[in-house]
């Protein structure tokens, strides 16, 4: 237990925080590169309206915004004064949505993303990879290559594509689903089935965009790991020493393919915190996607800076969480 302490569970905390650091202080930087001022954007959306503004009160608000901003006294003072409210939770104001917090909105919109494209995303591993393993290790099956087939097809195709396809089939021309939105409107989100089923309705196409993109990946990339497997001496030993395929498959044959599999997923639910943009635009659905360009065309620097940081921690905690996962998949790491 020490041994697994010393050489590996700590060094992957220290791994993780600093790739936290170091992912906050590029999200801190690369802002502050642009020549464009979000000061100077706002104050300049303000006077375009054409009304008559005293000087000084444009002098009032520049300085308040530079504050608000956290773009007051040097570089290093404001990188000090960034990590001590980050470190607090505060991420400031949305100027967009002024005075609501930017951790406020995106606390409103997290759910909703977690839980359609994390539940998209897992079951679209977990079939991918399930009917990846047996296509490869029954080639003849007739049912598997009709799904490798259509996986191909599908795998190229832009999820977008996907989308909008689905949308004209079982929205207009088959009005099976709604359009837009993740519960009808004038509805009041709550804690029943009638919700529950209202929005499970409203989320089966988002849904299945996402589970039918992303299970061609997933098939695609176990079979092709799997090929690679199945010709391994122990494989072929056990197959000889009369060991049914039920115990083959998943025991000899899926384990031993899984693992960079499991580390794609863990860089697949990471990038969940930032929503699945053009997915949530395309179906209207109130997540952290359509959050982000609502803050891009607004401008609302605050907003985007606050999304981006909460997408750093979440991919860097989503591989955290599958490092040490590896040691139950791969006896090896255990040893090691």
């Amino acid at each position: 237990m020490r041994t697994f302490l010393l050489r590996y569970l700590i060094p992957r905390i220290v791994q993780y925080l600093v790739v936290i650091f170091i992912g906050v202080t590029v999200a801190f930087i690369i802002p502050r590169l642009s020549p464009t001022s979000p000061v100077e954007s706002q104050i300049g959306l303000i006077t375009s309206s054409g009304s008559s503004i005293d000087p000084e009160a444009i002098q009032h608000l520049r300085e308040s915004l530079t504050e608000m901003y956290g773009l007051s006294g040097s570089p290093l003072q404001q990188y000090f004064a960034f990590w001590g409210r980050l470190l607090r939770g505060d991420l400031g104001p949305s100027l967009s949505s002024f005075p609501t917090p930017v951790s406020e909105l995106v606390g409103r919109a997290m759910p909703w993303t977690l839980s359609i494209v994390l539940a998209a995303t897992l079951l679209a591993w977990v079939l991918g990879n399930l009917f990846g393993v047996l296509a490869s290790y029954f080639p003849r099956k007739r049912l598997l290559g009709v799904i490798d087939v259509a996986s191909q097809a599908i795998r190229p195709i832009p999820y977008y594509v996907v989308a909008i396809i689905l949308l004209v089939v079982f929205a207009y021309v088959l009005p099976l689903f709604p359009f837009s939105g993740a519960y009808r409107v004038g509805t009041t989100p709550e804690l029943s089935l009638t919700f529950a089923l209202d929005y499970l309705w409203h989320a089966a196409l988002p849904a299945a965009t996402l589970i039918l993109v992303g299970f061609g990946g997933w098939f695609v990339g176990m079979k092709a790991l799997t090929s690679n497997v199945i010709s391994e001496d122990y494989v072929v030993y056990a197959e000889t020493a009369g060991i049914a395929p039920r115990r083959i498959v998943p025991h000899y044959v899926a384990r031993n393919a899984m693992l960079p599999q499991v580390t794609g997923l863990g860089m697949d639910l990471g990038t969940v915190f930032s929503g699945a943009l053009i997915m949530e635009v395309v179906f209207g659905y109130p997540g952290v996607g359509l959050l982000s360009l609502q803050a891009v065309f607004r401008n609302d620097y605050s907003l985007m800076m606050g999304i981006t940081l909460y997408s750093i921690v979440g991919v860097a905690t989503a591989v955290f969480v599958i490092d040490l996962l590896y040691p139950l998949l791969d006896p090896r790491v255990r040893h090691q």
